[in-house]
């Protein structure tokens, strides 16, 4: 429970907001008493970055390896050419391909153990892709460089969870990826993670509909009677709380989200949209259903305002912060799991009858 965490963190797209948002908060030696930072990236690129947004001088301990980081320090494992520039900005291939080399040595050090949570600075999804990467985004990479479990997109802050059953899939293709098995495993995967990563007994679960005003009983969309509420059903089965259809834009325009610990989307816009709009900067992105813990702010690279030194940091620290707290609660978890309450029985013939409470 006392072991520090270490956190690496991905320099992410270095022409966008990433270094910007990543020195903004590394700059408060205050995040040194929470976690020792890691971060995969380019001290050059740093610097620069440092300069040209005038920043007050953040020293960085210079490592080859993630096990040589230092307590006291904001520690930085180059993992670019000396001669790569940025261009706050501009996509281009030279910065796809460093967002990936930043990201494969992170998630080889998450997997090996030698950090305990990744925090990764945004990523254009478009010029990542190569032969070696050629995922959605994030979450799809990390699912598959998992050894286990299925990945769950969570976008939360401190009063809200929304997970998706579909993530970075177009709109026509969203209904026949909406499937009751689908959405049951999403369901187990997201109640899970309320109680373990967010230590919050008994969760409820808000579950929306696919179709405008919930499919008005047929007229507009069969989803709701053929899949969704089966699955609500099933899910109800295995002893998770969830309840719903319902139409989102009447959810969120009644207020009603702030009856349940989590709301389950059918797909990216329906539950990010209306997240976004109402968590403003504190949002963060969680990856949940994995082995390891990752966040990441919930916003984009942000080329139109990259370099201008007008992106706000706080989505960056609030992921830094919640990815310590969600190791702390697996940690605790995992703790009382090691540690039972010790099983009483009754011994028959024995004078001293003792309580079972076992359950067996």
């Amino acid at each position: 429970m006392s072991k520090r965490i270490k956190v690496g963190i991905t320099h992410g797209d270095i022409n966008g907001i990433g270094y910007e948002v990543i020195l903004k908060v590394l700059e408060d030696n205050r995040i040194l008493e929470l976690c020792t930072p890691v971060l995969y990236g380019s001290a050059k690129i740093a610097a620069n970055y440092r300069k040209a947004l005038d920043m007050p001088n953040i020293p960085f301990n210079q490592i080859e390896d993630a096990s040589e980081a230092k307590d006291d320090a904001n520690n930085i494992i180059n993992v670019v050419a000396e001669e790569l520039r940025a261009e706050p900005g501009i996509s281009s291939a030279d910065a796809g391909a460093a967002a990936f080399a930043s990201l494969e040595r992170a998630v080889a050090d998450l997997k090996s153990g030698l950090i305990d949570v990744l925090v990764t600075a945004p990523i254009n999804k478009a010029n990542i892709q190569s032969d070696t990467f050629t995922f959605p985004g994030h979450t799809e990479y990390l699912e598959a460089a998992a050894d286990s479990g299925r990945a769950l997109m969570i976008l939360c802050n401190d009063t809200l969870r929304v997970a998706l059953v579909t993530t970075h899939l177009p709109i026509s293709k969203v209904p026949q990826a909406i499937t009751k098995e689908e959405i049951v495993s999403k369901l187990e995967i997201f109640n899970k993670s309320l109680i373990r990563d967010f230590g919050i007994n008994a969760p409820r679960i808000a579950v929306f509909a696919l179709n405008p005003h919930a499919g008005d009983s047929g007229l507009l969309g069969t989803e709701e009677q053929e899949i969704i509420i089966p699955a609500i059903n099933e899910a109800r089965e295995r002893k998770i709380l969830a309840f719903g259809p319902y139409a989102a834009d009447g959810f969120f325009g009644a207020g009603r989200f702030v009856k349940f610990d989590g709301i389950l989307a059918m797909y990216h816009d329906q539950g990010l949209a209306p997240f976004k709009a109402l968590a403003t900067d504190t949002g963060i992105n969680f990856t949940a259903g994995l082995p390891f813990i990752r966040t990441s702010p919930d916003h984009g690279t942000g080329y139109d305002i990259a370099g201008r030194g007008e992106a706000s940091a706080e989505s960056m620290r609030a992921a830094i912060y919640s990815a310590i707290d969600i190791c702390r609660n697996r940690r605790a978890d995992d703790e009382a799991r090691r540690s039972p309450l010790r099983r009483l029985y009754h011994e028959k013939g024995s004078d001293n009858d003792v309580l079972d409470l076992s359950g067996e």
